[in-house]
C-alpha cells in the first residue's frame, strides 16, 4: 500500500463505529463518490467528508490517530486492522470482538445463501 499512496493516508468516521483508512487515491475515488450524493445523504456526507483526517505514515509505518478520531471509535487499548480492500478498517478490539460475535450468532444473509466457501 504504501508505495503506491506515497505513505499518505486518510482516516475517517464509519458508520458501523469504527474508522475507515485509506491510501490517499482511494480516498480521492471515495470522496468523489460522497460529494456526488443528493441533498437527501448531507449528513453522511458532513460525517464521512467533515471528519476525514490527513496523515502520513513515518518512517517506521506507523501513524498517528487523532483523539477526536480515536475517540468517535471508542478505541482505548488494542485494536484491531482488517483489510477490506481498497481501504482499512480500525476497530477497538472489545467492539469489534462484541460485533463478530453477534454477527456469527445470527443467520448468514440472504446474499450467501448461493456463495460457495
Amino acid at each position: 500500500m504504501s508505495a503506491t499512496a506515497a505513505g499518505q493516508l486518510t482516516i475517517t468516521k464509519h458508520p458501523h463505529g469504527c474508522l475507515m483508512v485509506f491510501p490517499r487515491p482511494e480516498w480521492e475515488k471515495f470522496r468523489e463518490r460522497i460529494a456526488a450524493l443528493p441533498m437527501s445523504a448531507q449528513w453522511w456526507k458532513r460525517i464521512f467528508l467533515g471528519n476525514a483526517m490527513d496523515v502520513e505514515m513515518d518512517a517506521t509505518g506507523r501513524v498517528l490517530v487523532s483523539p477526536e478520531l480515536r475517540e468517535a471509535a471508542g478505541i482505548a487499548k488494542d485494536t484491531m486492522l482488517l483489510g477490506m480492500g481498497n481501504h482499512f478498517e480500525l476497530w477497538d478490539k472489545a467492539t469489534y470482538d462484541a460485533q463478530e460475535a453477534k454477527a456469527m450468532q445470527g443467520e448468514m444473509p440472504d446474499v450467501f445463501k448461493d456463495f460457495s466457501f
